[in-house]
């Protein structure tokens, strides 16, 4: 082999022995670029599993288990106690991010350098909305700012739908929740409206219900909100089971003051004593005793067609007068209707008459134990069905 042959031998090698270094060397430096393309960024919380964008918080309702009313039977207890209000999840504390860890001080700075100031305490989580969960029927609306009069045309329609529908907002930033009014210039992070299942005209119908999920869900759309509206069916069943127990201790005890025989009672001296006992007189022409709250314990109207007026002529008469107690509506019920009984008995004394019952018989000592003893048995019923007597939910029920 001569010496060129040898030579370009040599050359080829080298030429080879560089290609090849190159393309390693172009490898790596192409999967290093491609690593750091490729790979998470570190500490970003939107890339971490379950984030969420700030001021959205994941929802988790609590397990309360719904009251039912037709369990079987009065002795069945499905809720006992004052009204129980159902509410929305707020984040917990685990939940709000903790605050930034303050720089590390400069050990060789002077000994005067005040410390970092201390990180402010997080919010208070927001009150939950008010919602009972046993009488209402509820929509949960979601926004990052929607103002008041958005809601004004549903809230006038709402009117119209034949039930109680509330509003409650919680502005933003705020975490006390209020009834919206249309008109004010107020933002709302959350929405929550509810209509009521029933209520002495009845049960809530399947079309009103659904009329107000249509309305607010066109809303919703036409301004970009979150919405989710109850379940229509299962509402239905409760507002019926609901009105199946109101009518059954919906009830109206009338006591008659009457004169003896064929004469009539004198109005004079009972409006007097009306008005010494603290009744007030009422613009239908009715007397009412009021509690602190200001609803009544139990009324005085007249037998005639002519009502109880502010001016009443000396020896006015009158067929009788009758005391009514509305049961569901009075708090400490056995109470309030053994001082009617006894203003009864004044008054019949007072202007020569008798007490009677409905049915016009006088009413002795045992009429008026029987009476209590179906009082009492009422208003057990009402205790364990998670009505009390006289509390809010009977005021609203019994409307």
């Amino acid at each position: 082999m001569s010496d060129l042959q040898i030579g370009l031998l040599v050359i080829g090698a080298v030429v080879v022995t560089a290609v090849l270094l190159f393309n390693w060397i172009q490898e790596r430096r192409f999967r290093k670029q491609a690593d750091a393309a490729f790979q998470a960024p570190v500490g970003d919380v939107l890339m971490q599993s379950g984030a969420m964008p700030h001021g959205m918080h994941k929802r988790v309702e609590p397990a309360l288990h719904e009251p039912v009313f037709d369990a079987g039977g009065p002795d069945e207890v499905a809720e006992a106690g004052e009204p129980r209000l159902r509410i929305d999840a707020v984040p917990s504390p685990a939940a709000v991010p903790a605050a930034p860890f303050a720089a590390a001080p400069d050990l060789r700075a002077p000994s005067s350098v005040s410390p970092p100031p201390a990180s402010p305490r997080p919010a208070a989580p927001p009150v939950a909305a008010p919602y009972d969960e046993l009488i209402e029927y509820r929509v949960r609306i979601g926004s990052d700012g929607v103002r008041a009069d958005v809601f004004a045309d549903a809230f006038n329609h709402a009117r119209s739908l034949g039930k109680t529908v509330r509003w409650m907002g919680l502005p933003v930033g705020a975490a006390e929740w209020e009834e919206i009014q249309p008109w004010r210039e107020v933002h709302y992070q959350q929405v929550v409206v509810t209509m009521q299942l029933a209520d002495r005209n009845g049960a809530v119908q399947e079309d009103q219900l659904s009329a107000l999920c249509a309305m607010l869900q066109s809303t919703a759309q036409m301004h970009s909100l979150r919405i989710a509206c109850g379940d229509v069916a299962e509402a239905i069943d409760r507002a019926q089971a609901i009105d199946r127990f109101c009518v059954d201790v919906d009830v109206l005890i009338g006591l008659n003051v009457v004169a003896r025989g064929e004469g009539a009672v004198n109005l004079t001296r009972i409006v007097h004593e009306a008005e010494s006992s603290g009744m007030a007189l009422g613009v239908d022409g009715v007397f009412q005793l009021l509690d602190s709250r200001g609803e009544p314990l139990y009324a005085l109207c007249n037998h005639d067609a002519e009502p109880f007026s502010a001016t009443v002529i000396e020896g006015q008469t009158s067929q009788g007068v009758t005391l009514q107690f509305d049961v569901p509506r009075v708090p400490d019920g056995l109470k309030v209707f053994d001082g009617m009984v006894a203003f009864g008995r004044k008054l019949a004394n007072e202007v020569g008459g008798i007490l009677v019952d409905d049915n016009l018989r006088p009413l002795t000592d045992t009429g008026i134990e029987k009476i209590r003893t179906q009082l009492t048995q009422i208003y057990e019923r009402m205790e364990a069905r998670g009505v009390p007597s006289g509390s809010r939910r009977a005021l609203r029920l019994f409307s």
